[in-house]
């Protein structure tokens, strides 16, 4: 197989093929494996890889836009199946490549937008205001002024944020497009706490109010924190009853956009994810060996009354996901109506805003081993030409096993931790300890899975001056522009 082939559908659709030959080299003190599209396994077997990054320089993000086809497809068909007006919009923060924006468009997408730059791209690729909403947390006046003057739809996050939008359409002689970005929802009795919108008990005369301003509703807004699909159930309800307050008060809301939060699996085999947290327990406690550097809890900690703590990690396997977390939204029956029936008796369009679970299989991070040694305490550290902000969220690990390539012959069995460039005795890019049978040697390659989701982008920086990952696009074997 050429390095330069073109997918097929039938690469692109997630198949378990037999990987043994791929993860041999490297794995988890405890596995956790990892699920590879079709189109990386094919890659990570090609010989002419390593030239990759000879190429284009270490670490090498590779992006394949076509799985993001098969993701929004998933979620269109449970919204067909129940008869309901539904779109999607791709949350452009979870990766900066306008291949995704490109690939939106093909498939009828609209496109979340989070900053300027984000949105003033888009509208280069070609997208109409119908097909965009900007969500950034804070809005400058460039920022508004632009999606003003263009019509795109704001999602108003506070008072403040109202009034200038007013002013600034006042000023330009035009009306502002808007969403009402909603918070503070009861489930259960308790207060879903969030630093996002206005609450909608404390600030329902809002509706009352909006006859003032300069702006026409066209939706309501919200986002949860999590992934917990009974929580959307309760926001779509309160969403439902403030646009029907809307509609009451003269506004005319044609959608309820419910956010991003729609959960993907990252791993093969759940026993395997809940092992590791089992044995990570009994590891703070002292009854095995730890399982990451220096006994780091990953969110948890050891005192006195035993382990405490949650884990400050995503979720990587979970059930359930995508399509199923949807169904299970959707087919939720409160006074003998669906969740669904709601939405098509209020003449609704549901929206929601995916990033990670639409990127699921779109990309994976590939750096170089440029050395191997020994700390002070004799554990054996591997350094890779990247940095931790290169594969991270707010996550305290990623907790995907990395698969190893290597270029030369089997050496000393080790086991050891992946570091990075940075000049901080934090610099880890993996705090699991990783056993590597047949060694691992400068030269060789170390892959992250399933990146294009947040890890590649979110928190990339270029400290020490350090060049910023390329991206190449294997649609076409072109390096996404630059950004």
């Amino acid at each position: 197989m050429s390095i330069f082939f073109t997918p097929t559908e039938d690469t692109l659709e997630y198949a378990a093929d037999d990987i043994t030959d791929l993860r041999e080299y490297c794995t988890g003190v405890l596995p956790l494996n990892g699920r590879l599209d079709p189109w990386m396994i094919e890659l990570l077997r090609d010989p002419q890889l390593p030239g990759l990054l000879v190429k284009h320089g270490s670490p090498l993000n590779l992006i394949a836009s076509e799985p993001m086809c098969r993701n929004v497809a998933e979620l269109n068909g449970v919204a067909k199946n129940r008869d309901l007006d539904f779109r999607v919009f791709f949350a452009r923060k979870s990766n900066k490549c306008l291949a995704f924006v490109d690939a939106a468009k093909e498939l009828g997408m609209g496109l979340d937008t989070a900053s300027e730059n984000e949105l003033q791209q888009c509208l280069d690729c070609g997208v109409t205001s119908p097909d965009l909403i900007c969500t950034a947390a804070i809005k400058n006046e460039s920022l508004l002024k632009l999606c003003i003057a263009k019509d795109v739809c704001i999602a108003v996050d506070n008072r403040d944020e109202l009034e200038v939008v007013s002013d600034l359409a006042s000023a330009l002689s035009r009306v502002a497009t808007i969403a009402i970005r909603l918070g503070g929802f009861v489930h259960q009795g308790q207060k879903l706490l969030t630093r996002f919108g206005f609450d909608v008990q404390r600030d329902i005369e809002l509706v009352g109010q909006l006859k003032n301003f300069f702006v026409k509703v066209e939706g309501v807004h919200f986002h949860l924190d999590g992934y917990d699909a009974d929580q959307r159930v309760t926001a779509i309800l309160e969403a439902i009853h403030w646009i029907e307050a809307l509609r009451f008060a003269g506004h005319s809301p044609t959608f309820l956009d419910m956010g991003g939060g729609c959960p993907m699996s990252y791993l093969e085999d759940g026993q395997q994810w809940e092992s590791f947290w089992s044995e990570m327990r009994r590891a703070l406690a002292k009854q095995r060996a730890p399982l990451t550097y220096r006994g780091h809890g990953l969110g948890l900690f050891a005192t006195s009354g035993g382990v405490i703590g949650r884990p400050n990690c995503y979720p990587y396997f979970q059930t359930p996901t995508r399509a199923a977390w949807l169904a299970s939204i959707l087919d939720k029956v409160l006074d003998s109506h669906s969740i669904a029936d709601r939405l098509r008796q209020t003449a609704v369009q549901l929206r929601c805003e995916p990033g990670r679970s639409l990127m699921d299989g779109c990309g994976m991070t590939i750096a170089r081993v440029e050395f191997r040694k020994q700390n002070a305490d004799g554990d054996w550290l591997i350094g890779l030409s990247m940095n931790r902000t290169q594969c991270r969220t707010s996550s305290d690990d990623f907790l995907v096993d990395p698969i190893l390539i290597p270029t030369g012959q089997p050496c000393q069995t080790m086991s050891g931790y992946l570091v990075g460039a940075y000049c901080t005795e934090s610099e880890f890019l993996s705090l699991r300890k990783l056993n590597f049978p047949q060694g691992v040697r400068r030269g060789d390659l170390v892959v992250f899975p399933n990146t294009a989701g947040y890890l590649m982008h979110f928190l990339e920086s270029r400290s020490h001056q350090l060049p910023l990952a390329k991206n190449l696009i294997i649609d076409h074997w072109q390096l996404d522009q630059p950004h």
